[in-house]
């Protein structure tokens, strides 16, 4: 989908440069090579390109020939120590500075992706772009809220274009003869980040330029972003130079370096100081192994944060991107992941809008199959028996139950793992206090996949009494809770349908636990879904599947029991 919101950016006039400190003089008086080849042949070496001269070779006859202009034979005559253009001996090593070489076509191709990015061509065609596609100079390239993009230059360096940005492909081009690239980027709208392979031996430019700046590098990382206060500076590594282009006619520009860790904003008021980008984000590792299907994220408090941005992606660099969000707070969640490896990308961002240093963290989810709603025990047992029960899971081939004296589930008082069933009975344990999970094992390519343990249930065994207390339910009630955090609200909903068309009860709670009186004999299906303090509003769990069995029942209601337990039920 093609962006159409109107691009505005401020008249705004600012260049950045390169600090050349990093680069090699062009005229050095180097010595002699002492490479040989074979005459009319060519190597490159780095800051030149070296020639070895044919009969009757002449320094104008070789700058008309490499470099297109025949005058550039006084520049040739200094770097090779020549004081004329007399006939040069045959085989003779003639250094030809890079610098001089005339450039061709180059182009750069599509190595991850993620959405419907979308390209204009110089010749006026359009259309989706798709991994392995190779664009060239003059290529409009398009994101949209769920799109990124990441590409690959002919030197290995590489381009990511995140979401709602828009850039183009102004120059894609190379040297003849030895392939040192030129390029050069228009950022448009949004952001672009560069991850750009050492130029300084091969003299190869790189620049990413707005109609309000340019930055130009030899190999660094850094990101610049189009915003509202003008053009967001973050370094990475290296380092880049910038200056103020607005400054009255003959009045030199103010200039400042941008090392790596610093950045800085330029705006209609000038060049901004450098400042020092925030660190990256700490974050626990208890969040390296989710278990839930949404995604949660929460790094330390920074002070300095006034937001951060989130990205996950398929791989460690950070190329494909499946998706990303700014967020104010310290907490961030993600849904719609399948099972799987992927990694964390999170930087804060300052009060200028500058973001800093990225966390990258491999991260796995492990969350299905999900594990079942718990039904019994809950909170007391005052039974001969300890009875265990749990909704029906999707696919379901067995059940793992442990219950331990802890809620770590280091000293086990009861493991089965086999259970095929969706309840099991065991011998009372002494009276105490215990803990207990469930998880779902199905099948999958022909192997048992054991899903995460529900949340931890706590219950207490109590002295048994012959008779419950009145408003205990004396069993004609059923009691369903699930995993909660403080704050949540839920909506529940319990149908005789698998499709929720015929609903026998939807209800809103604020905890995390639904009584309802014991419906008629039959099959229901159950599910919920939680909405957070701050308004998140989760995606409906697996659907559950309960089967209830007609039963006997005095004149008050009460089952009638026999010495196995109630007649005619499950429960």
């Amino acid at each position: 989908m093609r962006l159409t919101r109107p691009l505005v950016l401020r008249q705004i006039s600012v260049c950045f440069a390169f600090s050349l400190a990093l680069a090699l003089p062009m005229y050095s008086m180097a010595a002699k090579t002492s490479a040989n080849g074979e005459p009319g042949s060519f190597i490159s070496t780095p800051p030149d390109m070296t020639y070895f001269a044919v009969q009757g070779d002449t320094l104008s006859a070789i700058a008309k020939r490499y470099t297109d202009k025949t005058r550039n034979w006084t520049i040739l005559g200094k770097r090779n120590k020549i004081d004329d253009d007399r006939a040069i001996p045959i085989g003779t090593a003639i250094l030809i500075p890079l610098e001089l070489l005339p450039e061709e076509d180059s182009e750069a191709k599509v190595i991850a992706m993620t959405g419907t990015p979308t390209y204009k061509a110089k010749d006026g065609s359009s259309g989706n772009l798709a991994l392995g596609t190779v664009v060239r100079e003059g290529t409009q390239i398009t994101t949209d809220k769920n799109g990124f993009l990441t590409l690959s230059l002919i030197d290995e360096s590489r381009i990511s274009i995140p979401s709602n940005s828009q850039v183009s492909l102004a120059k894609l081009r190379k040297t003849k003869y030895t392939g040192s690239p030129r390029t050069e980027v228009n950022l448009l709208q949004g952001k672009v980040e560069s991850r750009v392979s050492s130029l300084v031996s091969n003299k190869g430019r790189f620049e990413v330029r707005t109609n309000l700046a340019v930055a130009g590098v030899r190999g660094t990382n850094f990101r610049v972003g189009v915003n509202e206060d003008g053009i967001a500076n973050e370094v990475l590594s290296g380092g880049v130079a910038v200056a103020n282009t607005t400054n009255a006619a003959g009045k030199k520009p103010d200039e400042l370096m941008l090392t790596a860790g610093k950045g800085n904003i330029i705006s209609s008021s000038g060049v901004g100081k450098a400042v020092d980008l925030l660190p990256a984000p700490v974050m626990s590792e208890l969040y390296l192994l989710q278990e839930r299907p949404t995604l949660q994220f929460q790094v330390e408090p920074n002070a300095a944060a006034v937001a951060y941005r989130v990205q996950i992606a398929k791989d460690a660099d950070i190329l494909t991107i499946l998706t990303e969000n700014r967020f104010k707070d310290n907490r961030f969640k993600f849904d719609g992941f399948a099972d799987g490896n992927y990694f964390v990308r999170i930087t804060a961002i300052d009060k200028a809008g500058l973001e800093g240093f990225p966390l990258v963290k491999a991260v796995t989810l492990k969350a299905r199959p999900e594990p079942p709603f718990t039904v019994q025990p809950k909170n007391k047992v005052r039974a001969e028996r300890l009875d265990f029960a749990w909704t029906e899971a999707s696919d379901a081939v067995a059940y793992h139950l442990q219950v331990a004296k802890d809620p770590e589930f280091k000293n086990l008082l009861l493991e089965k793992n086999e259970i095929k069933e969706v309840q099991l009975s065991s011998d009372r344990p002494a009276e105490g206090n215990y803990y207990w999970r469930i998880a779902t094992i199905t099948r999958k390519d022909g192997k048992a996949d054991h899903g995460p343990f529900s949340d931890v249930q706590k219950f207490a065994v109590l002295p048994v009494t012959s008779l419950a207390p009145p408003g205990e339910g004396n069993g004609n009630q059923l009691s369903f809770s699930w995993a909660s955090e403080p704050g949540q609200k839920f909506l529940i909903q319990i149908s005789t349908d698998a499709q929720f068309s015929k609903l026998f009860l939807s209800r809103e709670l604020d905890q995390a636990e639904l009584k309802i009186d014991r419906p008629q004999a039959g099959t229901y299906f159950i599910r919920v879904r939680s909405t957070d303090p701050d308004g998140y509003v989760s995606p409906f769990s697996a659907t559950q599947k309960i089967t209830i069995q007609q039963r006997w029942t005095s004149g008050d209601g009460s089952p009638i029991n026999s010495s196995g337990g109630a007649v005619g039920t499950n429960f």
